[in-house]
């Protein structure tokens, strides 16, 4: 008679996941330090860079002893067929934000997400230079850990709709650093006494969960590797990554990993 599949313990999995963030940190601060990045072009064009590919390699190592499978943006990417019944899984950004990196500004990220079918469940969200980690799930709570000191973030009392952020005396509006768009400029012009804040990487899907932004909106491509793990921080804290006619939250493990763009508030 087959056994049934355990649920695995979300605690345990966080805690190989923060190891693996930890050390893949330090080994793309190493880099970092280095006036080599030894910096490549993807067939998409975008950059790739010695940090990415050393931090893809620490990361696996740590979460292949979880024997879930890992979907990283760097590894193999299996076709839908081979990855559609995946129920319990890794999706990886070993280094998000690698322009940012290129440009020595700080803002990039390593992200880990624990995800359940369609849907994350936990988050690991490490920013090397800043030496601050986040992560956290429903059932753990949330954490922000830096120079040696944790706190717990903790959910918003309530979901503020859409409507309460268009109609409020003002709004705080986080736009990336490197791919703002003119769509996301004309969404903007809606709201008024609008403050800008600009960041890069999955920092600013932080920005919300500290209460130090209040809508993220994204009109340009991301990846479902650049959005799991803050989505799965920002639910545990009463947050959503919105599709942008609202009817629902992001999905994950599509056919096209692609996204569409989002609202996230």
């Amino acid at each position: 008679m087959d056994t049934p599949q355990l649920q695995p313990s979300v605690a345990q999995l966080l805690e190989t996941a923060r190891s693996a963030a930890l050390e893949a940190g330090r080994a793309i601060l190493e880099v970092y330090k280095t006036q080599d990045f030894g910096v490549e072009l993807k067939a998409d064009s975008s950059p790739l860079t010695r940090a990415d590919q050393t931090a893809h390699a620490i990361i696996s190592k740590h979460l292949e002893t979880t024997g879930l499978p890992i979907l990283s943006e760097e590894g193999t990417h299996l076709e839908y067929s081979a990855r559609a019944a995946w129920d319990w899984y890794w999706l990886v950004d070993p280094l998000d934000g690698t322009k940012e990196f290129i440009k020595r500004n700080g803002e990039f990220t390593v992200n880990i997400a624990l995800m359940r079918a369609t849907k994350p469940v936990a988050g690991v969200i490490y920013a090397p230079v800043l030496g601050t980690l986040y992560w956290g799930s429903p059932t753990t709570g949330v954490f922000k850990e830096e120079t040696g000191a944790s706190t717990q973030l903790q959910p918003k009392a309530e979901k503020q709709s859409l409507e309460q952020l268009r109609t409020g005396a003002s709004i705080r509006i986080l736009a990336s650093r490197t791919h703002r768009t003119s769509e996301t400029d004309a969404y903007i012009q809606q709201f008024r006494d609008a403050e800008l804040i600009s960041m890069g990487s999955s920092l600013k899907f932080m920005l919300l969960a500290e209460r130090k932004a209040d809508l993220y909106p994204r009109f340009s491509t991301t990846m479902e590797w650049d959005t799991a793990a803050a989505h799965a921080i920002l639910n545990a804290l009463n947050y959503g990554v919105y599709q942008t006619d609202l009817s629902a939250e992001l999905t994950y493990n599509k056919p096209n990993l692609q996204n569409p763009s989002f609202l996230s508030f």
